[in-house]
């Protein structure tokens, strides 16, 4: 599994999609990244980068961010002309982290206004990995019927919800955890948290 899509949604915990893009890249994968609107805005909220809507502008930004040079791709979320958006060129997996209920929403309804819903569905259809990281807290009837529908169409949920057994002392040592548990079911070698059990 070496081509991996990375989608930020307008969720809260941008953060953890910065943080996974660094640990695949990291790993050696080939990672392309896609931006929803909100994703997009939340993302500078947040963390106080703030991404060119430009394709090329938005994408050397990226690989400023993160050291990286061929192995790091973007595309604008309108571009449906993106090898990624067709079943013949899909992705190996696709990440959505954060995933807002909106996208939820949207990808349980089969809708593909966007790239990123394009690709979740192209997933789906190809039976390949789609694993979605919710970040909302509390779910009401529809997200969770949702997000029920999504898990019997092949699709991985995998809410941020870091635990404590590690007993954290950082911000960061939550959101690793979270991304550690994201690579495990990638099948991505890491060593961001310890597993229970484990003494060392």
């Amino acid at each position: 599994m070496n081509n991996i899509v990375v989608g930020i949604t307008g969720a809260s915990g941008s953060i953890y999609g910065l943080r996974l893009i660094e640990e695949l890249l990291r790993a050696k994968k080939q990672v392309t990244v896609l931006l929803s609107t909100a994703g997009r805005q939340v993302l500078a909220f947040e963390t106080g980068l703030q991404l060119s809507e430009n394709p090329q502008d938005c994408l050397c930004q990226l690989r400023i961010r993160f050291d990286a040079d061929d192995d790091l791709s973007y595309f604008a979320n309108r571009d449906f002309f993106a090898p990624i958006a067709s079943g013949s060129s899909a992705p190996d997996s696709l990440v959505i982290c954060p995933c807002s209920m909106g996208t939820v929403g949207r990808i349980a309804a089969g809708l593909s206004d966007s790239l990123l819903e394009r690709v979740a569905d192209v997933m789906l259809k190809e039976r390949k990995p789609l694993l979605l990281v919710p970040r909302e807290t509390p779910f009401n009837q529809i997200h969770l019927e949702n997000l029920l529908r999504l898990s019997q169409a092949g699709a991985q949920i995998l809410p941020a919800m870091p635990a404590f057994y590690q007993q954290p002392q950082s911000v960061e040592e939550l959101v690793d955890f979270v991304v550690g548990k994201i690579l495990d079911s990638l099948g991505v070698e890491q060593q961001l948290f310890k597993r229970w059990g484990d003494e060392q």
